[in-house]
């Protein structure tokens, strides 16, 4: 028979293990959740996370916005001024979405260095860019980097 020292030591140690197992839970289930932002830049250096969700936003290039005859995907690019990546999009673009705006796409990088968006996001009004973008655009400019360098050139 145990005495009620031993008992109120099991109980808390049943209650510290009940803890833990819960903080595991919600933590895997917050990184599982987790999506990081990365700009042009950094995903022509190959930092982003392979086969994982991610953001990548910038200015979308003038004159690189196309749609294929679905109506549906469209493809564009997006800047830091350094450097450039080429998204495609299946889906309606949010009204305020133009070229030489700022924009924010969630998605993959496909195995041909297209990033596929499964989701974009456009500034909400003329004073507005998401701060992320607005920083990336910010240190590409203090940099000088002014290359015209596409990551992979998808052909039409």
């Amino acid at each position: 028979m145990m005495k009620p020292r031993q008992k109120r030591f099991v109980l808390i140690g049943l209650g510290l293990v009940a803890l833990a197992v819960a903080a595991v839970l919600v933590l895997n289930a917050f990184q599982s959740n987790l999506v990081f932002f990365f700009t042009p830049t950094q995903v022509a250096n190959g930092e982003v996370p392979q086969g994982r969700s991610f953001r990548i936003g910038g200015m979308v290039e003038n004159g690189s916005l196309t749609r294929e005859d679905d109506g549906l995907t469209v493809h564009f690019i997006v800047t830091d001024m350094a450097k450039r990546v080429p998204v495609m999009f299946k889906g309606i673009l949010p009204d305020l979405f133009k070229e030489g705006k700022g924009a924010v796409a969630q998605g993959q990088l496909g195995v041909d260095g297209t990033f596929l968006a499964s989701e974009v996001l456009a500034k909400h009004d003329e004073n507005y860019m998401p701060p992320e973008v607005a920083d990336a655009l910010a240190k590409a400019k203090a940099a000088g980097a002014q290359s015209s360098s596409t990551l992979v050139v998808k052909p039409q």
